[in-house]
């Protein structure tokens, strides 16, 4: 089977280095430290199937154009992904559908609206939480308890100075509290299949969970707090429901839905969908999926999932390396390095995000430089969370640039923990 994955960062390259194992792959547009990247316009690429790893390409109807020209492809139309490029219709769907979610209000920047908008937020209780309704790269989210940013949020979101038309319609919503968790199924337009493993991310770019939100600044999976049991519940509440309102709305739903829950004292509630693979939650699920992922992603395409997808029980800690300024104004442009030697590490795998090839006449060829925020995903793996995360970390040292940020903390309390049960 040859699989075409569209897209350039830290997910193609998991889904790439997993797919390779059982098929001939090829990535558009890739980057350079992804094997078999191509400048090829998908459209060009002659291939058994195709798989669509952002959501960008998803919301603008990639899917359908692909499909139109009798393509088999694993990720939603333009209808589906509204899921995630509008958040507000999220809400009212896992609403129709009866999901647990936080409560919301809708708002835009016609004067009234945003007027309601400050309104609303004085008449709820910390934390205040105002999302942007269109795509923003994972950082239009905005989680505080101090009113005064809040409203300022409103006003930079409505007025489009923030993230432009993607904040220029918000979602305030119900602040809930509780530990995060997220999990993952394969839709064939009818059904959904759970990967049986839940996944925490770390938004916020500093230790302790502080400083802004991010794309993600790293993950763990599994989670000692929520077994495959839990998964289930969760999934019983969400999946299939949402499947369900989908097709009741005409919606034929092929590819990964990405379900983020807050465990709340109240129950779990449904924070967000995704209709993609996160990045970086992809980069310790893929790795992990001992089924053979080319036939599960190409019977979801063809509308016919497996009823069962077999995960292992390792554990994977991934550490995501960031340029200096990340995530308002990440430097680009350093000379990576240390993979080679990170990579060489029992148990790791480097993945290459926003890097670029080296330019510069005296680098050593095939060198990298930095190119985006978020430039290598450094994962770990073994039979725990403590030894995932000091082999993470360990890789991690080995590698360097000018301006190199990470996180110290991530996965910490999971390895606590797995260290102490044994």
């Amino acid at each position: 089977m040859k699989v075409c994955i569209v897209g350039q960062g830290g997910r193609e390259h998991a889904y790439a280095s997993v797919l390779s194992r059982v098929a001939d792959v090829v990535v558009t547009p890739g980057n350079p430290g992804i094997p078999a990247s191509t400048r090829t316009p998908p459209i060009e690429i002659d291939a058994d199937l195709f798989v669509i790893g952002p959501e960008g390409p998803l919301a603008d109807g990639l899917a359908d154009r692909l499909r139109a020209d009798g393509r088999l492809v694993f990720g939603p139309g333009a209808d589906g992904a509204a899921l995630e490029s509008s958040k507000a219709w999220m809400k009212e769907v896992v609403s129709a559908a009866g999901v647990p979610t936080a409560g919301f209000r809708v708002f835009d920047s016609d004067p009234g609206s945003c007027r309601d908008a400050h309104a609303c937020l004085e008449a709820l209780a910390p934390p205040y939480v105002v999302k942007t309704s269109g795509l923003a790269a994972g950082k239009g989210v905005l989680v505080t308890d101090n009113l005064a940013a809040a409203h300022a949020d409103v006003d930079a979101k409505l007025d489009g100075s923030a993230f432009g038309p993607a904040g220029q319609r918000i979602v305030i919503e119900e602040g809930l509290v509780g530990p995060e968790v997220s999990l993952f199924a394969i839709c064939d337009g009818r059904r959904a299949v759970l990967l049986p493993t839940a996944v925490r991310d770390h938004k916020r770019l500093g230790d302790g969970d502080t400083g802004p939100n991010t794309g993600g600044m790293g993950c763990v999976s599994p989670l000692g707090d929520v077994d495959r049991a839990v998964c289930r519940e969760l999934a019983a509440l969400s999946f299939s429901p949402t499947l369900d309102e989908l097709v009741r709305r005409g919606v034929d739903y092929r590819g990964v839905l990405y379900a983020g829950f807050m465990l709340t004292p109240d129950g779990p509630r449904l924070l967000e969908y995704n209709v993609r693979f996160g990045d970086p939650e992809a980069q310790v699920t893929l790795p992990r999926i001992d089924s053979d992922l080319a036939a599960l992603l190409w019977g979801a395409a063809a509308g016919e999932v497996r009823d069962e997808i077999v995960v292992s029980d390792d554990a994977m800690v991934c550490v995501v390396c960031a340029s200096e300024g990340y995530p308002s104004a990440p430097r680009t442009g350093d000379l990576i390095a240390g993979i080679e030697a990170a990579s060489a590490l029992d148990g790791v795998t480097v993945f290459c995000a926003g890097v670029a090839a080296a330019s510069d006449s005296e680098a050593t060829p095939g060198s990298l430089v930095t190119a985006g925020g978020r430039v290598l995903n450094v994962c770990g793996r073994g039979p725990n969370a403590a030894v995932a995360h000091a082999r993470a970390y360990e890789a991690v040292q080995r590698i360097s640039w000018p301006g190199m940020t990470f996180r110290t903390d991530i996965a910490a309390p999971e390895a606590r923990a797995a260290a102490a049960s044994t």
